[in-house]
């Protein structure tokens, strides 16, 4: 910051949004906030030259900045009210958050921050702040430290009884629990957060969120027509709040289409009215896979999940029913194609199928021994051997029925003895 301290005026804040470039912009404003002056009209103008500094130093991506930034407005907080403390400590985070590559800067600033709210006792910004942590540290995928983190901060929260900041917490404990793929503590902690939310307003956004991460636990659960009324709900209010989780919301109903086999269904909800808005690489890969589906091609299957990697191969939810939509395909393919055979050369198999033979061999070797049909392969001939359906022999379940009825019939006996003797 310079030495020289410009006062924290309207002509001030006016001067740096006149300046010619940028970093003349940014120098007024450090200045501005050099001003010792704490009247009230020199402190409003402060948070003014700190909201405009926050956006000008977000535009620039200068990450490091922010946090010194927000270490040396520490001695300014004292002098404003709480809530104001706590909405420019979130927004500059918030600005670090918009910069790309920032998620070690956004750890050690929470952490930093942390320490500061427990040193100065702002419980309510603290909690806060460490939720954000508990965030952060999923998305870098630290599951042990952030569930530790909000198995405390979730007891202290109830405690208190701030239900806002509750849904918040479950809706993340959900989250994580999801990916530690540990089903049923996501569902409960789910259950917990539609509770707390069923007892107060919930903005938009929170809702959209509940109702996202509601369609992707019943899609885990295979109930893929209840998880789409959950996505379309959570699109519906993404889409109103033109907020970036619109189009996840949109691709995973698309993907329940798939999964409930309407396929057909794609083209018409991407060409609607609401589906043109986010017309991109995101909803072509779902195109691409309802086309393969419907042509039952999987040919068409391997060159969609390669032309379309980064949208199906790296979002989890996708990838993994994707890959069992593609392992059913292959299965109703292959025991189509093996069919008339008795004896068949795996390579003929491939052809066929138009895959890698060391792909089908060992999809094959999978399905024998998931008893999906019988048979071995001999390798040394490189021909599958196919065994023909065994008959079962009805003399076997005749016995154990006799057996049984001579059982019950000797138990009436001896209740009816014991009813004589006594």
């Amino acid at each position: 910051m310079s030495t020289s301290y410009l006062p924290a005026t309207t002509d001030s804040i006016a001067q740096a949004l006149e300046a010619k470039d940028t970093s003349g912009a940014i120098s007024i404003l450090y200045r501005v906030l050099d001003d010792p002056s704490s009247s009230p009209e020199a402190l409003r103008m402060k948070e003014q030259a700190i909201t405009n500094l926050t956006d000008l130093l977000r535009q620039e991506n200068r990450g490091e900045d922010l946090r010194s930034l927000l270490t040396s407005l520490r001695p300014f907080f004292s002098l404003i009210p709480k809530a104001k403390t706590a909405k420019i400590v979130r927004g500059i985070i918030d600005s670090v958050a918009k910069i790309p590559g920032t998620s070690d800067l956004q750890i050690s600033l929470c952490k930093e921050m942390v320490q500061w709210t427990r040193a100065e006792k702002r419980t309510f910004l603290r909690q806060r702040i460490e939720a954000r942590l508990a965030a952060l540290l999923m998305e870098t995928k630290e599951y042990s430290e952030a569930l530790t983190l909000l198995s405390g901060l979730v007891k202290e929260v109830r405690r208190l009884d701030d239900k806002l900041l509750l849904v918040d917490i479950d809706l993340l404990e959900s989250k994580l629990h999801f990916s530690l793929r540990n089903l049923p503590k996501a569902k409960a902690a789910l259950t917990a957060a539609r509770t707390a939310a069923n007892a107060i307003y919930v903005p938009p956004a929170q809702q959209g969120a509940i109702d996202l991460q509601s369609g992707i636990l019943h899609a885990e659960e295979k109930d893929y027509k209840t998880a789409y009324s959950y996505f379309f709900e959570a699109f519906e209010s993404f889409n109103a709040l033109e907020d970036p989780k619109a189009i996840f919301s949109l691709k995973y109903m698309l993907l329940c289409k798939i999964m409930v086999n309407q396929a057909d269904d794609v083209g018409g909800i991407i060409s609607s009215k609401a589906g043109l808005q986010y017309v991109g690489p995101d909803l072509d890969a779902m195109k691409a896979v309802a086309d393969a589906y419907s042509k039952r091609s999987l040919k068409f299957f391997e060159t969609a999940l390669q032309d379309y990697k980064a949208q199906l191969g790296e979002d989890p939810i996708v990838h993994r029913h994707i890959s069992s939509l593609y392992d059913t395909l292959l299965e109703q393919n292959l025991c189509r194609l093996i069919e008339p055979f008795s004896r068949v050369e795996i390579a003929h198999i491939a052809e066929l199928i138009e895959l890698p033979i060391d792909h089908v061999e060992r999809k094959m070797s999978q399905m024998i021994l998931d008893k999906k049909f019988a048979g071995t392969l001999d390798q040394g001939a490189g021909c599958l051997v196919i065994f023909d359906d065994p008959k079962t022999d009805a003399i076997y379940p005749a016995t154990l029925e006799t057996i049984s009825n001579v059982g019950k019939v000797v138990d009436s006996l001896y209740v009816r003895s014991a009813k004589i003797m006594a």
